[in-house]
């Protein structure tokens, strides 16, 4: 399908004939998770692919390019490089799943994690759909994304000498990624599409993010036939005003509708991944009445192709608007359309039917014929929040991660050994159990030395890069050489090392190990069994309390008791999510239960052999084992306490007594050839409970028979 979809190729890059390959795989996403596509393109320039600029940046600014042309080696290796993403984008699947061919999906989100090159993205929603996309294009799915081009992405974090965070928005040149501007078929010109708002109609443009073998279509307001108040529309990722903010998912939803059409794709599914995309069912039934059908033919239209995915129970995370701003902006769009606006505004009530609100979650509730959690905890606690109000019962389909962009070299190395498929379309060989969850136990055939020392390749790595940034931050707060130095070693590899990478909000609570100073100083001031933590992590810019706990954070880290043994990275992103859980010991997650809805961090940890010792809450609750078959640690139980106060003491109680009466013996506890035997076991048991079913593979087979039904 992408093949149809007609571009403006990338002007800008000019190659030596040896290494015309080079444009080929730049062009794609695909070296994001292709190591011999990613080696040849960083071997350009390592320093800033490293840091994260983009190989067609790089490629456009490279003075060494007539070097490397006459490198017979690295000429070969580009050869090859390419030949392998030819062969992936010719090889056929045998299975689509149900999805038929020549009506793909079409997958809605306000943004794509896709590299940390390219931060189109905030947090979890959308690294989940970029994931999404890289295995869609794996499976060989009809499949295509949907979203807006953000010039100014979302915020660079910044951490003042007092840890205060300081939002920074570096602008986007589409010419510095892998961008393409879309054609219209009718004309062979650059596609825009109208959308109509009050007194005026904006242009939107359309660019194409090749993933694979599937096309990222986004789109942007910033053109010169918009009004200059219009062109900043797509500017910025969530933006803060309100009205803004509907404005630009009204061009998300409207907008991508009549992309689509433009460009003759006609889905079976229209995914919507979260509500902001909802306003698409607003396009969709004003085509339907226009067709000739009634409304009630008109909303079931729609509903029978539409489905949604929720992911958080928290308020603050279900978009809503106030309904005088939903009435004016939508007014022009409804108009002459035979659509009433204020059965519109009814689909949007809340849950307490109040008409000065229009809820995106609840509109795309009543007009979906499927909807889902992103665990099995989430969608008990989604259904109990919804069915009443909207008559759709809320499902759940647990969310997974993209195993080839999140598991370590070395660890893949051994999951390969071991018979298991990276990127192709067959699947590992799977144990099923009861609980419909499978074990992939080729990971038993892994010698415990072999697992052992990939971890430890993937820790040192850890450590340097820890240290790297480290250095990058505390060098902007004039501090020493020799200070900078010692930071840059701060991490020792023979260290218990813990991991908490998480968005910087209350209910995850990500200060609930420091609540305890004796506890915390009896855990990490054993000399001859050290401990150290490495957090990261983000506040959004209008959370004053998690900004607040960010700074207070950070300022612990520097006192001279837990200087050295605690530290805070700023600047959270993909390639800091990689590091860390690829490298740590051990991975804590601790939301207040039932707040968290999933949790995907903790899966890529798992993936790479990291156990977890986090709530039973998100994805943790349905895959913890305990017993002697045990994959990670349990903190605290599923029986909530009376008030926050206790139930905050509670959990850190807990949490300190699974790290000293369950992980520190058993990481400390070394066999005669210097092996954490026991330890190891949960490695892998880890590894085996997780390489498959909390896998996007998993996930989207478990969504293509949610659509059949």
């Amino acid at each position: 399908m992408s093949g149809s979809i007609r571009t403006l190729s990338n002007p800008c890059l000019s190659l030596p004939k040896e290494l015309e390959g080079l444009a080929k795989l730049s062009a794609n996403l695909y070296w994001a998770w292709h190591d011999d596509a990613k080696s040849v393109l960083r071997e350009i320039d390592p320093e800033p692919f490293d840091n994260g600029a983009s190989p067609v940046q790089i490629i456009r600014e490279s003075a060494r390019l007539a070097e490397l042309a006459k490198d017979a080696d690295y000429v070969k290796r580009v050869a090859s490089a390419a030949k392998g993403l030819d062969s992936y984008l010719a090889a056929s699947p045998k299975d689509t799943h149900g999805v038929p061919t020549d009506h793909p999906v079409a997958y809605f989100c306000a943004e794509y994690g896709l590299h940390e090159s390219f931060a189109q993205y905030c947090g979890g929603l959308g690294i989940l759909a970029g994931d999404h996309c890289k295995e869609a294009s794996d499976m060989g799915l009809p499949f295509v994304g949907i979203g807006c081009f953000y010039k100014l992405g979302f915020f660079k974090q910044l951490l003042d000498r007092f840890g205060k965070q300081v939002h920074t928005y570096p602008e986007f040149d589409p010419h510095n990624h892998c961008l393409e501007r879309v054609l219209d078929p009718a004309t062979s010109l650059p596609l825009t599409v109208l959308v109509d708002f009050p007194d005026r109609k904006v242009h939107i443009a359309v660019w194409k993010v090749q993933i694979g073998r599937v096309p990222l279509l986004l789109l942007d307001t910033d053109l010169a036939e918009n009004s200059r108040f219009d062109r900043p529309i797509t500017s910025q990722l969530y933006m803060i005003g309100r009205r803004m903010r509907f404005y630009q998912e009204a061009v998300l939803g409207i907008g991508g509708v009549r992309v689509l059409n433009a460009l003759g794709i006609k889905p079976s599914i229209f995914h919507m991944n979260e509500g902001h995309s909802a306003l698409l069912l607003v396009e969709r039934l004003k085509e339907a009445v226009e067709s000739g059908l009634s409304w009630h033919d008109a909303v079931n239209n729609v509903k029978s192709r539409s489905v949604l995915t929720i992911h958080t129970p928290v308020p603050a995370g279900n978009e809503r608007f106030d309904a005088k701003i939903v009435r004016v902006i939508l007014g022009p769009t409804v108009e002459g359309s035979g659509l009433d606006l204020r059965q519109i505004m009814k689909l949007g009530l809340d849950s307490v039917a109040d008409k000065k609100v229009f809820d995106m979650t609840a509109f795309g509730l009543r007009l979906s014929i499927a909807a889902n959690g992103v665990s099995i905890l989430h969608g008990q606690t989604a259904n109990g929040t919804w069915e009443h109000v909207v008559g759709l019962p809320i499902g759940a389909v647990t969310n997974g991660v993209h195993m080839p962009t999140w598991v370590g070299p070395e660890i893949q190395a051994l999951y390969r050994s071991a018979g298991a498929p990276f990127a192709h379309f067959e699947l590992p060989n799977l144990t099923e159990r009861k609980n419909n969850r499978p074990v992939w136990e080729g990971i038993d055939q892994v010698k415990d030395s072999e697992l052992w020392n990939a971890h430890q390749a993937q820790k040192d790595r850890m450590a340097k890069f820890v240290g790297e940034r480290l250095v990058q931050q505390h060098a902007r707060y004039g501090e020493s050489p020799e200070e900078l130095e010692a930071l840059s070693k701060v991490i020792n590899p023979d260290a218990l090392i813990i991991g908490f990478a998480r968005r910087f909000t209350g209910y995850k609570r990500p200060n609930l190990i420091l609540s305890q100073a004796k506890k915390l100083m009896a855990l990490l001031g054993d000399a001859d069994r050290p401990v150290q933590i490495v957090f990261a992590g983000k506040a959004h810019p209008l959370d004053e309390d998690g900004q607040r706990t960010l700074a207070e954070l950070y300022m612990q880290t520097q006192s001279p008791k837990l200087r050295g043994k605690v530290v805070l990275l700023e600047e959270y992103d993909m390639q800091v999510g990689r590091m860390l859980t690829q490298g740590v010991d051990l991975w804590i997650n601790n939301p207040l239960r039932p707040l968290e809805a999933s949790g995907t961090s903790g899966m890529k940890a798992a993936a790479n052999g990291v156990p977890n010792a986090s709530i039973l809450d998100g994805w943790w609750d349905e895959a913890f084992e305990g017993g002697k078959m045990r994959n990670g640690f349990a903190v605290g139980s599923r029986e909530p306490q009376k008030s926050r106060k206790l139930q905050d003491k509670y959990d850190s109680d807990e949490l300190y007594r699974v790290l000293f009466e369950e992980v520190l013996p058993l990481y400390w506890k070394r066999g005669k050839d210097g092996l954490p035997l026991e330890w190891i076991k949960i490695m892998k048991r880890s590894i085996a409970t997780s390489f498959y079913t909390f896998s996007t593979r998993r996930m989207l087979i478990d969504y293509c028979e949610m659509y059949r039904k």
